[in-house]
């Protein structure tokens, strides 16, 4: 796909992963739909893709909601007129052993408001999005088009992990699916699997805890957001890619 003056929605796109994948696109004249529930990380964003050369409006929405995945779509094609590309990033983490114990004692569990919680943002609305996304460009009909799930090599299994990496496998799975069923309209599926990425997160974390991170990579580096861009940036260009992942993840994997 020559992404110049394509429409795409990437969600999440308030800071960290989406904003430099944002970022990037616009930078090849995409035309951004900027998706997010803060809004005034939304206007940083969108002025940022504005500076790298494409054109963005900014969207608050909360992914796992249907109403709001269903009204967020409608109001892109309107403002835009089509709708070419999803990456699909929007996230959160609600980690926790799922039974912590001692001496034979329980001690706590993984709760159901956990589990649900991130089940409902990094599985279902990658679900809602992109059902919403392919729906679009089938009644448009596009001449071509992408979406993309933003995974991590947690789906191989992470400790304390256990809803994040389930979420985390399924939206592959779900770009398989879709890989196999969307073909015939010309839609093609991607995923990125992110390794451990110089994101707020780990910004925050302390310096021994972060210091070990670094030393389990084989090079010896954490990964920026810049390079999950580029592996998305990747998907989108090359035509003959569709259905497979790429692990962004410096050798950790």
């Amino acid at each position: 796909m020559d992404i110049n003056g394509k429409v795409v929605v990437v969600t999440g796109a308030g800071r960290g992963l989406g904003r430099a994948i944002a970022e990037t696109l616009a930078a090849r004249g995409a035309r951004l739909a900027c998706v997010d529930l803060n809004e005034d990380d939304l206007r940083d964003t969108v002025a940022r893709c504005e500076q790298a050369g494409g054109e963005a409006k900014r969207y608050l929405a909360n992914v796992a909601s249907e109403s709001e995945v269903t009204a967020l779509f409608e109001n892109v094609v309107a403002d835009f007129g089509a709708v070419h590309g999803l990456v699909n990033n929007a996230g959160i983490t609600r980690d926790g052993l799922l039974v912590k114990a001692r001496d034979g004692e329980v001690q706590s569990i993984m709760s159901l408001q956990q589990w649900q919680a991130v089940i409902d943002v990094n599985l279902t609305g990658v679900f809602l999005c992109g059902r919403e996304a392919a729906a679009a460009m089938v009644r448009l009909g596009v001449e071509e088009g992408v979406i993309v799930n933003i995974s991590s090599i947690a789906r191989h299994g992470s400790f304390g992990q256990t809803n994040y990496a389930a979420a985390k496998a399924g939206v592959v799975a779900m770009a398989e699916v879709w890989a196999r069923e969307l073909a015939r309209y010309n839609v093609r599926t991607g995923v990125v699997a992110p390794g451990t990425i110089n994101t707020d997160m780990i910004a925050a974390m302390k310096p021994e805890a972060r210091d070990r991170l670094v030393g389990s990579v084989p090079l010896k580096r954490l990964g920026e957001p810049e390079h999950i861009a580029k592996s998305v940036l990747f998907i989108f260009e090359n035509d003959y890619f569709t259905g497979r992942v790429i692990e962004t993840d410096g050798g950790l994997r």
